[in-house]
């Protein structure tokens, strides 16, 4: 292995693990913009499509710069717009602030696919070994977002927790510059090997389904993702030890699920774990609804996350299943629905919230989420299985 791509695979794996910090950011700092700028719960709620808006269009961004067989551009300048986007979140306006998140999402909607796509590339023999570490490093900069807000945060001010994040992710970012780009020509060869691939993939009306089912998993998962701290603070009661919040065991247990998932695999086809994964979820949203204190919502929480863990990729690994190898270079509908999905569910809990009065009434979005995705994945499996036979 050169030198260079060695290196080239650390500082990426460090960026990605940045980047999981970021993406998740948002949903523990709203509370304290909440109290600074005196928002309702519908005021709130504006940030999420600002910061998902900028997600998608990243995601274009990106899609022509992979056309010039350049995702480690992509890769740098999403690293540089996502310190720009932190460092507005300091300023005392909430116009600049909204603005600060819409910059953030375009560097996360330019930097995590480009990333993913330069491991893929470094790595063709054992891609999928590759993604699933790559991706590990990610939930952890999720799981460890709370602690880190919690501790450089005031109640006043995130400006210390941007700055001492916005560092790290600059240099990294910088340092690409330096890498030799020989590994270009890998990325060359597997686009002339799809050349030939004529699939017309987006004619297909199961192409769309798998995309409404990442429309709304995603949905789920940024709508819980980003309220869940906020809806803790409005229940009775603290965790059994402070810095373990309902937050932190989503994100815990999500990586948790991660990590079992090979092992479920083995017992159980694509359609069953994702059937599983559902019902864990729809059973951990029914405690989280129901919870009357923070435990009762730890317990939620955990269960939650460790059942939507494997959903996102099984239903990305289907989709590449069914419609082969070239169309990873024809999926951005299936990623800009996800972007789509999270920029509503998390505006619509918010616009609920501020509607009735209730954020645990904003909250039963996503369990109608769930209850959607197990009607589709019926579906979904029910045709797997007829042309299985």
């Amino acid at each position: 292995m050169p030198q260079t791509h060695r290196f080239l695979r650390l500082v990426l794996h460090i960026l990605f693990f940045l980047s999981g910090i970021v993406t998740v950011l948002i949903g523990q700092v709203l509370p304290m913009f909440a109290r600074h700028f005196s928002l309702s719960d519908l005021q709130v709620s504006y940030f999420f499509p600002a910061q998902f808006a900028g997600s998608i269009a990243g995601t274009y961004f990106t899609s022509r710069f992979a056309r010039r067989n350049n995702y480690l551009a992509a890769s740098i300048i999403g690293g540089v717009l996502m310190v720009a986007g932190i460092l507005l979140m300091n300023v005392d306006l909430f116009s600049v602030c909204l603005i600060g998140f819409l910059i953030n999402g375009i560097g996360i909607g330019m930097t995590l696919p480009s990333i993913n796509m330069l491991v893929l590339e470094l790595n063709p023999e054992r891609s999928a070994s590759a993604l699933s570490i790559l991706n590990f490093c990610w939930g952890v900069g999720a799981i460890v977002c709370k602690p880190f807000v919690d501790l450089f945060s005031t109640p006043e001010s995130i400006g210390a927790t941007t700055v001492i994040l916005a560092f790290p992710i600059l240099i990294a970012s910088l340092l690409l510059l330096f890498v030799n780009r020989d590994f270009e020509t890998i990325h060359q060869t597997t686009a002339g090997a799809d050349d030939g691939e004529t699939t017309p993939i987006w004619r297909q009306p199961i192409a769309w389904l798998i995309a409404l089912f990442n429309l709304i998993h995603v949905g789920f998962e940024s709508g819980i993702g980003g309220w869940l701290t906020t809806y803790t603070g409005r229940l009775e009661g603290e965790p059994l030890v402070h810095w373990v919040s309902p937050t932190l065991l989503y994100f815990l247990f999500f990586v948790i699920g991660r990590g079992a998932a090979p092992v479920l695999f083995r017992f159980l086809n694509e359609n069953k774990m994702l059937l599983l994964g559902l019902g864990l979820v729809l059973l951990g949203m029914v405690v989280v609804l129901s919870a009357g204190t923070v435990l009762g919502l730890s317990v939620g929480a955990t269960i939650a996350g460790f059942g939507t863990s494997w959903i996102f990729p099984t239903n990305v690994s289907r989709f590449y299943k069914t419609f082969g190898p070239s169309a990873s270079r024809r999926s951005s509908p299936l990623f800009i629905a996800g972007t789509i999905g999270a920029a509503g569910s998390t505006w619509l809990i918010g616009f609920i919230s501020d509607r009735t009065g209730s954020l645990n009434s904003g909250m039963y979005v996503l369990i109608i989420s769930v209850i959607l995705l197990i009607v589709l994945q019926i579906g979904l499996g029910a045709r797997a299985n007829r042309q299985a036979a």
